[in-house]
């Protein structure tokens, strides 16, 4: 028996904003401690016996995110699974099952969202452990918290009869999240637990029953796993199928519907910090009851969470605040209104502006770039390439480019012409010429990039050869 967790990185984590995009989602942050939640998940499992490397899915634009992460901790996953588009958890999980049953035909699968915190390791090993032992017996089994406070933010699980031997239960009801009297409700009748989103199943059981509650879902991962390609570190399903597969949610597709669904109580300190109360609640507070990170002064403040990145933040005389710094972006909100801030989100999206979508700073496969000064005609950016990487060899029809070398050393294709330029040197590459820029040395390489034109848009590209597979 092999055990692969599979972690799933779709979430979004819009109520985070401005800290988490659309291109830069929560699991990749790390929002408690050093590590992202992403690599928190991906350690999880480490050191029980028969765990094998993690199998990811995620969304085609974060894969190089995703890649570098795990490598920074350490570890060669067994896979990066790439979702052109997000069609809800229960297709990527179907992909999931697909590609492991072809690599261990009794493979158990640990199904772990990508964003959640839970501290306590070795007690999270433990039930996990609980829930293998069913799994191998054909359950498909999800894990509830035993909770601690009538929660109106999380979806329960009612539990019903206890399972011989064992610590779980046959799953009741699903239900969502209810309002602050049913929440009390549910909590005094100790019959209910959160909802985790985390699963322990076989991966030829969990093909079994999508197959049997959803046969739809099933015959178009099947076709888009079987179209799919080696891209990279990457495996890209088959677009055009993949997207026809109907949206659903693994409790709502099988979980909701299977007479072998078991819930295991998890009596652990966990949170799916699904909003900014949630980060003050997992924190470390001060004497007045605040988190404070970055450049922070305050006076008379209490039960607040400030968060700054670039400037200093100064309050005075607030109470149950949250106050979230970026470069670009500001958030001030009372505590317990927090869940609104999706509602700033849909304006941003609304109106088309690149707040929701991007930071100041943007990631690439090779590196990143961040926006310094903005005009009518112009925009000046910084670039960092990282060592041995390469941009690709690409022109503009709507603008110009200055690139003046601040550090480093650029190897630098424009047109016929190849050349190399270091410190304090510089080019212009016109519009509509071909070019490249690659740092071919072992320190990163950075320049400050002019551009000048009647569309600035990151879409005025054409590109001819890219290492990282982007040419349409």
């Amino acid at each position: 028996m092999n055990i692969y967790p599979v972690i799933l990185t779709g979430g979004a984590g819009s109520r985070l904003w401005p800290l988490s995009r659309e291109y830069f989602p929560k699991p990749l942050l790390p929002l408690v401690g050093d590590r992202t939640l992403l690599q928190e998940s991906a350690l999880r499992l480490e050191g029980l016996d028969a765990v094998q490397p993690p199998l990811f899915v995620c969304n085609e634009e974060h894969r190089f995110l995703v890649a570098e992460q795990v490598q920074e901790i350490g570890q060669t996953p067994t896979g990066i699974l790439l979702e052109p588009e997000g069609r809800n958890t229960a297709p990527a999980l179907t992909i999931a099952a697909l590609a492991l049953v072809e690599k261990s035909p009794e493979a158990v699968m640990v199904v772990m969202p990508a964003d959640h915190v839970i501290p306590d390791r070795e007690r999270f090993q433990g039930t996990v452990a609980e829930g293998i032992a069913l799994a191998e017996q054909g359950f498909l089994v999800t894990f509830g918290i035993v909770p601690d406070r009538p929660e109106t933010g999380y979806g329960y699980i009612r539990r019903g009869q206890a399972i011989d031997d064992s610590p779980a239960f046959a799953v009741a009801q699903f239900v969502e999240k209810p309002d602050q009297a049913t929440a009390e409700e549910y909590l005094a009748s100790g019959e209910f637990l959160w909802n985790s989103g985390i699963f322990v199943m076989r991966a030829d059981r969990w093909l079994e029953e999508i197959g049997r509650f959803r046969p739809e879902i099933l015959a178009a991962c099947e076709q888009a796993v079987a179209g799919g390609r080696s891209d990279i570190d990457f495996c890209r399903v088959g677009k055009e199928a993949f997207l026809s597969s109907p949206s659903d949610s693994i409790d709502y597709a099988v979980m909701e519907k299977t007479d072998h669904a078991a819930v295991v109580p998890m009596a652990t300190e966990w949170s799916d910090v699904g909003a900014w109360s949630a980060i003050w609640d997992i924190s470390l507070r001060d004497e007045q009851d605040n988190v404070t990170q970055g450049d922070v002064l305050t006076h008379e403040v209490r039960g607040s969470l400030i968060l700054a990145q670039d400037r200093c933040v100064a309050a005075v005389g607030l109470e149950d605040m949250v106050i979230v710094e970026t470069s670009d972006a500001i958030l001030v909100a009372p505590k317990d209104r927090d869940q609104d801030v999706k509602a700033i989100v849909a304006q941003l999206k609304a109106a088309d502006r690149e707040e929701h979508r991007f930071h100041s700073r943007v990631y690439r496969p090779w590196g990143d770039y961040e926006g310094i000064d903005l005009g009518d005609r112009y925009q000046v950016k910084r670039l960092t390439v990282k060592p041995g990487a390469s941009l690709s060899l690409q022109l503009h029809h709507h603008r110009a480019e200055h690139w003046i070398v601040v550090s480093g050393t650029a190897r630098v294709t424009k047109g016929d012409e190849v050349f190399i330029l270091t410190e304090n040197e510089s080019t212009y590459i016109p519009l509509g010429t071909t070019h490249r820029l690659e740092n071919p040395g072992t320190i990163p390489l950075e320049i400050i990039e002019v551009q000048s034109g009647s569309y600035l848009g990151e879409d005025d590209i054409v590109r001819f050869e890219d290492v990282y597979d982007r040419v349409q």
